[in-house]
């Protein structure tokens, strides 16, 4: 049975802490076995203190899991899976990460297959969203992206908020992300149907009945059974859709002896001999992109 993620995203102070915490009640009163990763921006944990001594906890401080210490989290989490076996992990990011890049950070080819991603969750302040034209071009950027990528969109702190306000918030939010649940909240007060009822992973499932803008962010992990011709791969890297944002696994030519470890990003690939066999597996993660298509191109590459 694969272990299920739950990514919580949002800007700096938004409460990704206090939704954890009634996450965590929850998944008590479920009997589920959880485990948490918190990341922080800085040295010293500040959350930690939200997490019962009783759910495994593994903190990532001093940088952010989507640059700087992603190789420091592929750790942790494979420690957690290997050792802890939750049936759930939830992980929350620092508020200045971007849910591509954190999807990337945890979708590693070593055990892309025992996972299952549920979803992001994105929490917006509602009266930081109505005053970000103060912020800085690139913080307001962040907040468009952590809105746009969210599989579940609270709108906090609407107690701040009049009528009027709370309508300008939910009107542009749904414009940048018509394909989210949206919900006005306070106290980060969410219905756990609404957490439960996500699904990421398997978005691709349903591609070929729904189209244009509902599409969103979704994954694809596929498992190369034979090595394959490199000009032939190329080939097909070429002709991947712009909206195919990462590539990376394991993949073997005919002319190696052992596999290479490939890394794909914003159209440029990577190269990287290994000198032992490893897992073949090739993890993909892209927006509205025909997830049928691409696994039937992977298979024609086996077969040439």
């Amino acid at each position: 049975m694969k272990t299920e993620i739950y990514i919580l995203s949002g800007f700096l102070g938004s409460g990704k802490t206090t939704l954890l915490k009634q996450l965590l009640t929850d998944e008590k009163r479920q009997g589920r076995k959880v485990a948490v990763m918190m990341n922080e921006l800085g040295k010293v944990s500040i959350d930690s203190d939200a997490v019962e001594e009783d759910v495994p906890l593994k903190e990532l401080l001093d940088g952010c899991i989507c640059c700087t210490i992603q190789e420091k989290l592929e750790g942790q989490l494979q420690g957690l899976l290997t050792v802890e076996k939750p049936e759930v992990i939830y992980i929350e990011a620092t508020g200045a990460a971007h849910p591509v890049e954190v999807i990337d950070s945890i979708l590693s080819p070593l055990f892309a297959d025992k996972i299952e991603v549920k979803g992001i969750i994105s929490i917006v302040d509602g009266k930081r969203w109505l005053d970000r034209e103060k912020l800085t071009p690139q913080v307001q950027q962040l907040l468009i992206e952590q809105v746009r990528h969210a599989d579940l969109l609270l709108i906090n702190k609407t107690d701040q908020l009049s009528d009027m306000e709370q309508g300008a918030v939910s009107g542009e939010i749904q414009a940048l992300n018509g394909h989210a649940f949206t919900i006005l909240t306070s106290y980060a007060k969410v219905p756990m149907n609404k957490v439960r009822g996500l699904s990421f992973s398997h978005k691709e499932k349903n591609h070929s009945a729904r189209i244009g803008s509902d599409l969103s962010l979704s994954t694809f992990v596929y498992q190369f059974k034979e090595p394959v011709d490199k000009e032939s791969f190329e080939d097909f890297l070429r002709n991947l859709p712009d909206t195919m944002y990462r590539m990376k696994g394991y993949i073997k030519f005919h002319s190696s002896k052992y596999p290479f470890l490939f890394q794909f990003s914003y159209g440029m690939p990577i190269y990287l001999q290994e000198n032992m066999n490893m897992p073949l597996n090739m993890v993909f993660i892209g927006e509205e992109i025909d997830w049928d298509q691409i696994e039937i191109q992977l298979r024609d590459l086996e077969n040439v």
